[in-house]
């Protein structure tokens, strides 16, 4: 190819050309040699000995890199935060344990009445039977009693009606004496038994009305 070989010869040209520019202006700046005097040779022996600067290790590029925690309040925060949780978690802690607490008094209650319960029953039941009894027995002791003093008051009325009927009787100083006090004895007698008397209706008296105003009013109820 004619254009082809016309191209490369130039290009060979060219670079011959610049070959020869180069030789010849290195032919006109002759390379010289520098004096190496001994004042040159210890600056350069000073240089050469002149120590390595340490190399910065990677600890202290970390350790001088800011401290975006510290800047930011981001520990102040933590810590804050992890002090309420702790705070929190300790306070529900103690209201489960108070209400735990409370739960077991409650049924420790419930068991500790219903163990208590049957005796105090038993001991109310048996101190009334024992005041009833009491009652019951000084009642009777004083029906007795009661009765006792009516047989010998009526036995003291006869006597003194048979004194009275047979007047011979009444003669003699001794039969008088007898009689008075008999009459005596039986008047005191009579005045005790009117006494024991009005007690005792005094007494069931009080007892009904008593139970009246224990009774609830059975009339409607006006609300």
């Amino acid at each position: 190819n004619l254009t082809l070989d016309v191209g490369m010869e130039s290009i060979f040209e060219t670079t011959s050309q610049m070959d020869a520019h180069t030789l010849t202006s290195m032919a006109h700046h002759p390379m010289t040699t520098p004096t190496m005097t001994p004042s040159t040779l210890a600056t350069i022996t000073t240089t050469s000995q002149a120590p390595i600067p340490p190399t910065t290790a990677l600890g202290t590029i970390i350790q001088d890199r800011p401290n975006f925690g510290l800047l930011f309040g981001f520990d102040n925060r933590l810590r804050t935060l992890e002090a309420n949780i702790s705070k929190f978690m300790q306070t529900n802690q103690f209201a489960g344990v108070v209400s735990a607490i409370l739960e077991i008094v409650k049924e420790q209650v419930k068991v500790q009445v219903s163990k208590i319960l049957p005796r105090i029953e038993q001991t109310v039941n048996e101190q009334l039977k024992a005041e009833v009894l009491t009652r019951s027995s000084y009642s009777l002791k004083t029906s007795y009693a009661v009765a006792a003093d009516l047989s010998e008051m009526e036995l003291k009325q006869i006597l003194i009606e048979k004194i009275e009927d047979n007047k011979s009787i009444q003669r003699l100083d001794e039969q008088r004496n007898l009689y008075k006090a008999l009459f005596e004895a039986y008047e005191f007698d009579k005045i005790i038994l009117d006494t024991y008397r009005e007690t005792i209706t005094l007494k069931r008296r009080h007892d009904d009305d008593a139970d009246k105003d224990e009774e609830p009013s059975a009339g409607p109820d006006r609300g």
